[in-house]
């Protein structure tokens, strides 16, 4: 039986009270008005990239050409900028509030596929899966929270949902149907259910069957596991479209669904043999063996393959047609977020691929742990280019706002984490697999 440690809970409540202190300060260095947002663009700035100072000379040129016009343009872009740097505390939240989420949404979805499967190697790393899937409760909660906020207008982190905007776009009004707050709250209120009641029954389920003195429970997870990944492939792919790809309504990918699922899914697997690594280091997991070890790096290495392929392809296609609306997308972020963009695309295929290549590497605890780290590095800055550009635009940096957000919920995340550890044996009894995940080895 694993035992929370005090110094971890101390550790997690740290975290929790320094990212706490940074998000406040962030929310109140935020601009009130719009002198405020001028002077903090100023020290700052003429910000990340070309757009910025290509709309300064264009507004140069149209105030000598233009006059009264040229001063209602930067009247206007004062605004825009404005409204930026009031999402940019939000968006930090936003940001890593999904993220941590979305890790233990990959390890769901990891999880019901080794159950669906009848995997025979991985039963030893169930209750490591069901610990971490513990987070989609509070961290869940947190998500739908700031969505409930955005339609009551406490951001604008979703400019569909600005009455206002939606008024003189005549995209948004032919999307009114789909893109509305209610409709919006009532998909993320199902979706967050269905996971949840997968997860917390699954759960339940296991923890019966070691109590069992036959394999009624095991097989009735199985048959739930099969059903659930039916609704998970549909609800993860409204999701990414309603929760990310909305912040930016006028663009759209048909791959979108499928390289957010591949973000999560590699940063979920690298969750749980970084926590494997550490609880067998603690001597809490002594069944689970290098070939465990092994076969999880082999995941992390593989789904950074198809990440990239995902991206590339999401990439290369919009790039090469050319069509306006499409490219938008990625002329934003490679003129005002070069450095995220293109080092994202490094820490997620680049590091994996050359650290983990190598068979006798994948063994070595802490060449995982430290190829882990920067998988989960280069996956934030990967949901940071998926949403600052649609909200800050070219007002980002990495200040207080995103360091205290990543603090808060890293803080949350390992404190609910190892609190669900604590609360069961570590290893299943009565699974059917588990001599044979005891014995893995190849």
């Amino acid at each position: 039986m694993y035992t929370f440690s005090n110094k971890l809970k101390i550790g997690s409540f740290v975290l929790m009270a320094l990212g706490i202190l940074g998000i406040a300060i962030g929310f109140i260095s935020a601009p009130s008005t719009v002198e405020e947002a001028k002077a903090i663009v100023a020290s700052h700035g003429d910000g990340h990239g070309d757009a910025h100072g290509a709309a300064d000379a264009h507004a140069a040129v149209a105030a000598d050409a233009h006059g009264e016009a040229a001063e209602a343009h930067d009247a206007s872009h004062d605004e825009h900028v404005f409204h930026q740097l009031r999402n940019k505390p939000w968006a930090a939240l936003y940001v890593a509030a999904f993220f941590f989420f979305m890790i233990a949404l990959g390890v769901l979805a990891f999880y019901a596929i080794q159950r669906a499967a009848q995997a025979g190697w991985s039963p030893l790393l169930f209750r490591v899966m069901e610990g971490i899937t513990a987070y989609l409760v509070p961290g869940g909660i947190i998500v739908f929270v700031i969505l409930v906020l955005s339609v009551l207008h406490m951001n604008h982190l979703f400019v569909w949902m600005d009455p206002e905007v939606v008024a003189h776009d005549h995209l948004l009004q032919g999307k009114s149907g789909y893109l509305n707050p209610t409709f919006f709250l009532i998909r993320a209120a199902i979706f967050l259910g269905g996971w949840i009641f997968y997860r917390e029954y699954s759960r339940k389920l296991s923890l019966r069957q070691d109590e069992s003195d036959d394999n009624s429970n095991f097989k009735l997870n199985f048959r739930w596991s099969a059903a659930f990944l039916v609704f998970y492939l549909v609800s993860e792919s409204i999701m990414s479209w309603d929760w990310i790809m909305s912040v930016d309504p006028h663009w759209f990918s048909t791959l979108f669904g499928w390289y957010v699922f591949a973000s999560m899914f590699v940063s979920g697997i690298t969750v749980i043999a970084m926590i494997t690594i550490y609880l067998k280091s603690k001597g809490y997991l002594p069944d689970v063996n290098d070939s465990h070890i092994h076969d999880l790096a082999k995941f992390m290495f593989g789904i950074s393959i198809f990440w990239t392929y995902l991206w590339f392809s999401q990439f290369m296609l919009i790039w090469y047609s050319n069509i306006p609306e499409e490219v938008t997308y990625y002329v934003t972020r490679i003129a005002d977020y070069r450095l995220p963009f293109f080092g994202m695309v490094a820490m997620n295929f680049l590091f994996p691929v050359l650290l983990l290549m190598n068979s006798d590497y994948k063994r070595l605890n802490w060449f995982v742990v430290l190829t882990g780290i920067v998988i989960l590095a280069g996956h934030y800055m990967d949901i940071f280019n998926m949403i600052m550009p649609s909200t800050v635009g070219d007002q980002w940096f990495i200040g207080i706002p995103e360091i205290g957000s990543i603090l808060f919920f890293a803080g949350a995340f390992i404190f609910w984490v190892f609190r669900a550890l604590s609360s069961a044996p570590l290893q299943p009894k009565r699974n059917p697999f588990i001599e044979e995940s005891r014995h893995f080895h190849y």
